[in-house]
């Protein structure tokens, strides 16, 4: 296989996914399956790109890159797909269920193949990360493998945060403004962002100008997270459910980038 074959290969990997994705949620009628598969497809689209054969040995760069890539989707799918299997719908998928009402089923399948294409686009980034030309494990890649660990165990740490204070239920009505939560009113989304800003630091090389093409992927991921699929629909759908509280939490508690609440600076 050539490189526009791979390339061609994660593309239809992508769109088939997210059609099955799209099945799983209508038999289920739990659209937070989406997430769960979505995740998981798009770490092995990553596997992929990273991994399958396209003449000469596969490099170490290529091996961590698919580990480092492996464990995030593997992590984020497991922990979307326990929610998931206890019955708890995302209230953004709700929201999108009640506003479409009847037209729901085709405007979701078209509403999934737009996160194919997300999709397909990180898994063109992890691509140009581990095909870097570039003799051996330099620094740069280092940096990258550290902050990528750091950006899963963040976001892993914020998860566990979050189900520990839903689970009790003195907590029920509060909002959770401890630990992560009090430094950024959404830091699993600030820690996937920083995953994806590791990705271009294997990519970027002297001699490797495609890299560069990889600072896509924490551009897209920022711009969905922060303005559009992540913070907005969230903040709208928290502030009708929590009310005053969560008005006050916004005022203290940066909304994406951690940083001191008012209370402590």
């Amino acid at each position: 296989m050539d490189f526009l074959g791979l390339i061609g290969l994660l593309g239809v990997f992508c769109v088939l996914a997210m059609a099955f994705a799209w099945g799983v949620q209508a038999v289920t009628g739990n659209a937070s399956w989406v997430d769960a598969v979505w995740s998981f497809a798009t770490g092995l689209a990553g596997v992929m790109a990273a991994l399958v054969p396209l003449g000469g040995p596969t490099t170490a760069r290529q091996w961590i890159v698919a580990g480092l890539v492996a464990a995030w989707g593997g992590r984020l799918g497991w922990h979307i797909a326990q929610r998931s299997a206890e019955g708890v719908e995302d209230v953004r998928y709700a929201a999108l269920r009640q506003e479409w009402g009847a037209a729901y089923p085709w405007r979701m399948f078209w509403f999934l193949q737009i996160q194919a294409l997300a999709a397909f686009l990180l898994a063109f980034a992890v691509l140009l990360a581990a095909r870097n030309p570039a003799d051996g494990v330099r620094a740069l890649d280092v940096i990258g493998a550290v902050i990528l660990v750091a950006g899963v165990l963040g976001e892993a740490i914020a998860d566990r945060q979050l189900r520990a204070f839903r689970a009790d239920p003195a907590n029920r009505g509060r909002v959770c403004d401890s630990g992560l939560w009090a430094w950024s009113r959404h830091p699993n989304y600030f820690c996937e962002f920083l995953v994806w800003c590791a990705v271009p630091l294997f990519a970027i090389a002297a001699d490797w100008p495609w890299g560069w093409a990889a600072l896509l992927a924490p551009a897209m991921m920022y711009w969905l997270l922060a303005h559009v699929s992540g913070v907005p629909p969230l903040e709208l759908a928290m502030r009708k459910s929590r009310g005053l509280a969560y008005e006050i939490y916004q005022q203290r508690t940066p909304a994406f980038f951690p940083w001191p609440p008012t209370s402590l600076r």
